[in-house]
């Protein structure tokens, strides 16, 4: 470690030791676990057009291409582990450190390691649900039905892109079988918000009240380039809150941090851990 990033840990663990911090997290302090992400240095997937709410709803083949490439797609994100950093974030938790974490990834990981005080901003792709019935099902459950629907049905992808999205040709495609609701027969679709589609406005105000009560925030792995993670950050700067941001590379908030840290999450939240202790037992 430099001078530089010693002196940037210390700061950091100046600022999270007193307690009442809110993590932000994006997607890359998921890429540790074999998650690409959009914008970071990965950059794979940064290409990719994801899918929008309105093609989704719009078109059944539309819906049968994100099913075939989600359904292999899911392997991956299924069987992905928590990194280094996630489990350093619920370590912080433990502690007494946080007050609350506010993800952006839908890969469940933070949960994964332990930690408990999470908000899925953009909900979680472990879960479906129907659009018409509401019911919200596992997503384990929603596999072994897409299987038994499509016997002798197999697609490898070369890439996988941070939704889940496997890239599939449209031979591979083709045949593929959807299946409806248990209850109703009505289109399912992954309980994660897509592009195109509004976070629910309840979940939204849960987040700015989390910030509204923090002491400091802390973002971890997201450049901050659209607004639904910024718009966190505009308020805790609004609020004059102190804001810590670790994320390789530029990021969209970096006008408001008070500092920013460029490096590796896992072995960052690492370090962090080692020189913070814990606020109260928990």
């Amino acid at each position: 470690m430099t001078v530089a990033e010693g002196t940037a840990l210390g700061r950091l663990a100046g600022l999270v030791e007193c307690g009442g911090v809110v993590v932000l997290s994006g997607a890359g302090l998921s890429t540790e676990s074999g998650i690409p992400d959009y914008r970071g240095p990965t950059g794979r997937s940064r290409n990719a057009q994801p899918m929008t709410y309105q093609r989704f709803v719009g078109s059944e083949q539309a819906r049968r291409r994100y099913w075939a490439r989600s359904h292999v797609g899911w392997r991956q994100i299924g069987a992905a582990l928590p990194n280094a950093g996630h489990r350093a974030v619920a370590a912080l938790e433990r502690r007494g450190l946080l007050s609350g974490i506010v993800t952006q990834n839908v890969d469940g990981l933070h949960q994964a390691a332990g930690a408990r005080q999470v908000i899925e901003l953009h909900g979680g792709l472990d879960r479906v649900v129907c659009l018409s019935c509401r019911e919200r099902t596992p997503r384990a459950e929603l596999d072994l039905r897409l299987r038994a629907a499509n016997p002798g049905w197999a697609a490898d992808a070369g890439q996988i892109n941070p939704d889940g999205d496997a890239v599939l040709t449209d031979e591979q495609v083709e045949g593929f079988r959807l299946v409806g609701c248990r209850s109703c027969d009505g289109v399912l679709k992954p309980d994660v918000v897509f592009f195109g589609e509004n976070v629910p406005r309840p979940r939204v105000e849960r987040c700015f009240e989390l910030v509204g009560s923090a002491r400091a925030l802390l973002v971890l792995g997201s450049s901050l380039a659209i607004r639904s993670g910024l718009r966190f950050v505009d308020r805790a700067a609004a609020l004059g809150l102190p804001i810590a941001i670790v994320n390789q590379g530029a990021t969209g908030g970096d006008h408001h941090a008070t500092l920013t840290v460029d490096a590796p999450l896992g072995a960052t939240l690492t370090a962090l851990t080692a020189t913070t202790t814990p606020l109260r037992a928990q």
